[in-house]
This record gives structure tokens, sequence and C-alpha cells, in this order.
């Protein structure tokens, strides 16, 4: 992704009905969903990935907490949320990241091995706190 500043969180909570409807009919086909970097209809650039346990509240490295009500975390740049002039209302929900230099995000169901992290540049979000990276095994 583009360096920049970005909203890290839940995207349900930050796009208006008809975006969030865009955005589920790209990540969602028939009764696959896709994790990735997307790109809606005018341009504006995402990326988004399911936790390993739905809904719930996930931490990541520094201390940030993350409310999930749609089973995802995403990133988008705070340019490209269209309907907020104040985006201090999002850092209860997510985190406003500043991202000096380009970034890769990753995670999701559909990565070989996953083990519930979720990774947008330097910020890794663990969504499954159970899984023993030292054995093959989940708790």
């Amino acid at each position: 992704m583009q360096s920049g500043k970005y909203y890290v969180g839940d995207l349900c909570y930050v796009m208006a009905d008809d975006e969030w409807k865009e955005i589920c009919s790209i990540i969602i086909q028939g009764n696959k969903f896709f994790d990735g970097e997307f790109e809606l209809k005018d341009g504006r650039k995402f990326a988004i990935y399911s936790t390993s346990w739905g809904d719930g509240e996930y931490n990541d490295y520094y201390g940030n907490s993350y409310s999930v009500d749609s089973g995802t975390i995403g990133c988008i740049k705070l340019e490209d949320i269209k309907y907020v002039d104040n985006y201090d209302q999002f850092l209860d929900l997510g985190a406003i990241v500043d991202f000096e230099i380009d970034f890769v995000t990753g995670g999701g169901r559909g990565t070989k091995d996953w083990d519930g992290r979720i990774q947008f540049g330097r910020i890794a979000i663990e969504t499954d706190p159970e899984y023993n990276e030292d054995s093959d095994e989940e708790y």
C-alpha cells in the first residue's frame, strides 16, 4: 500500500452504507471470502483481512485495541474516508497510523500456515491469542 495516513480497524465503522456494500461485494463471492488489497470502483484502495475468531476486540503489539463487528480488520487512507469530518472519533474503534513509506499487508484465512496475525506494515494485530507458535496445535 502507498505511504500516508490510514485508519486501521474494522472498515464497516468508517464507510458509508453504499461503500460498505461495495466492499462486501468485492470480498464476498458466493460462500467464499477473499482477503487482500482491493480497489473500489472510484479508485480508492483498501486492504482487508478476516480475523481468526470473527467479531470481538483484538490488540496490536503497541497496545492499541481494535473493535470488530464485521469479522474483518482493514486499512484505508484517511483522505479516502468520505463522510467523516472528525477522525478522532475512530480512536476508540481502531487506530490512525502514519505510514511514512509504502508498506505490505498480509494475513487472513487464505494465507498458508496463518497463525491469526494480521499485518499492516509495522502494525501486527493478533486475532488468535491462543495460537501457540512453538507447536502445530491450536488451543
